[in-house]
This record gives C-alpha cells, sequence and structure tokens, in this order.
C-alpha cells in the first residue's frame, strides 16, 4: 500500500470511527454515567471488535451477506433490538447512577456487539472492497487496514467518551442531567430504528 491509498485509508478510519454512530452514542452516554476511566474496557472492546470483524470481513464474511440477504437482516433486527433495550434502560435510568451495582457495558459484551452493528458492517465491508486488491497475498493487505483502524479509531472514540465524562462536571443539576441522559435514551433508539430502515 503506497502513501496516497495510507492517507486516503487514514482518512476514511477516521471519518467513519469520529461521526455519530451506535458506538459513538453508546460511549457518550457511559462516560457520561460511568466516568471515563470505567469507559475503558468498553472502548477497548469496540477497538478489538471491529479489527475482528475486519478480519473476518477479509476472509469472506461479507460474501455471506450478499449470498443470505436474510442474514444481513438478522444482524440489523439484532443491532436494533440490543440498541432498544439500551435505550430503555437509559430512559429508566433518567440520572447518573453512582451505586455500585451499576456497571458500563464490558470488553467481551462491546466487542461483540460490533457483530451486531450494521454500521460497522457497513465500515468494514468497503474497507475491505476499497483497500485491497486481487492477485496479491490478503493477509499483507489486511495488516495495515486493521492496524490504521485500532491506530485511528481509538482516539477518535475516545474522544466520545471523553465528551460524555466531561459533560458530567457540565450537568450538575439532577433535572439538567436527566434531560441529557433522556436524550441520549432517545438518540439510541433512533438509531435502532435507522438498523430498521
Amino acid at each position: 500500500m503506497d502513501y496516497t491509498q495510507l492517507s486516503s485509508l487514514a482518512l476514511y478510519c477516521f471519518v467513519c470511527t469520529a461521526t455519530p454512530g451506535p458506538n459513538n452514542i453508546m460511549l457518550a452516554s457511559s462516560g457520561l454515567t460511568f466516568g471515563f476511566r470505567r469507559t475503558v474496557p468498553h472502548l477497548l472492546g469496540i477497538n478489538v471488535g471491529c479489527a475482528a470483524m475486519l478480519a473476518l470481513c477479509g476472509l469472506g464474511a461479507a460474501g455471506l451477506f450478499e449470498a443470505s440477504p436474510w442474514l444481513r437482516w438478522a444482524v440489523r433486527i439484532a443491532g436494533a433490538l440490543y440498541l432498544g433495550w439500551l435505550a430503555l434502560a437509559l430512559w429508566r435510568r433518567g440520572g447518573v447512577d453512582t451505586h455500585t451495582s451499576a456497571r458500563p457495558l464490558g470488553f467481551w459484551r462491546a466487542a461483540g456487539f460490533q457483530f451486531a452493528n450494521p454500521k460497522a458492517w457497513a465500515i468494514c465491508v468497503p474497507a475491505i472492497a476499497t483497500f485491497t486488491t486481487p492477485n496479491q497475498p490478503l493477509p499483507l493487505q489486511m495488516a495495515p487496514i486493521i492496524a490504521m483502524f485500532v491506530i485511528v479509531g481509538l482516539p477518535s472514540i475516545a474522544t466520545w467518551a471523553a465528551m460524555g465524562a466531561g459533560a458530567r462536571e457540565i450537568l450538575d443539576s439532577p433535572t439538567v442531567m436527566r434531560a441529557f441522559i433522556r436524550a441520549m435514551a432517545i438518540l439510541t433508539a433512533l438509531t435502532a430504528l435507522l438498523f430498521l430502515i
């Protein structure tokens, strides 16, 4: 991969990981509710889950969607249901829960969610199609793509968690905090609906 392709790949990774989507909305909510430090496993889970998804796409998982349209819908419905459940949990919470029973999304659940996240599939499949070339060893081509997503993606998504954590200090009124968290719940629910369109 030459310098021009690497620059294009870096820009693609940045745009895909820095823009709003299920992961970033969930990270902002988690940062707000639990703080940045407790959100770190969620961040790392997203990063590792996306890297694993890219590897699977490179190995041919993307072809399964083309061969079986029902599988694409199954993933979209699973993602919508999960986000709907998260939106409901946020709405019911209504404020920052400081009880020890409240826990942020863990590493494995965050990594697993990537496989039910249509935005993640919509990012990974075109990345493989765009930044690989036929008749060249695929593992050698996949390595820079995965590395770039990890290197560019982690700070991009961490920014969302940091924004949420920073909002904790600003939103010190319980009423304002409840309104903000419920707005995040509505955004999460709307994202779930977009999965089904």
